[in-house]
């Protein structure tokens, strides 16, 4: 029984990352300028440049003003998010069925593990990424919340990892 209810909740768990992910991905590829316009600010350094010039100055040459490459790198990244959007819902459909012996319970967690970690390793290469842009100086709300996704798909991977 108590395998029954850590298996049902691993895989709620897994479902709600893959939902946020999904929700994500289907705004950036419905409503790209939404968030590439951010993007391209954290590129471009521009918030910084006004608010903080003399800092500006000092790493400058980090900045990405190619427009098509800021238009790259944008795609890039929703195209990892819906790669592993994709693994993630595998991996919620894995999990649902291993109780009915389709998929065993070990390959199930390994591929929710493997889509958990993609998850994680989203927000954490945005944290670092944006770290090399010194995006804390004008993009807290996007520092923060990539914190809190790394930290999610931490807490997450933890939990599958319970047998």
């Amino acid at each position: 029984m108590l395998d029954s209810a850590i298996l049902l909740s691993q895989t709620l768990m897994l479902a709600l990352i893959a939902a946020w992910l999904t929700v994500g991905v289907r705004d950036n590829i419905l409503y790209p300028n939404q968030n590439e316009t951010f993007t391209t600010e954290v590129l471009t350094m521009s918030r910084l440049k006004v608010e903080y010039p003399n800092f500006y100055d000092q790493i400058a040459h980090r900045v990405v003003s190619d427009r098509r490459h800021q238009i790259a790198l944008f795609r890039l990244a929703v195209l990892i998010e819906l790669v592993v959007t994709v693994l993630l819902w595998i991996g919620v459909l894995m999990m649902a069925t291993s109780p009915l012996g389709w998929v065993a319970d070990d390959t199930a967690r390994s591929v929710a593990i493997l889509g958990t970690t993609g998850f994680t390793a989203i927000w954490a290469g945005f944290l670092v990424i944006g770290n090399h842009f010194a995006y804390w100086f004008g993009h807290e709300g996007a520092q923060n919340t990539h914190y809190q996704m790394t930290l999610w798909g931490i807490g997450v991977l933890i939990f599958l990892c319970l047998t």
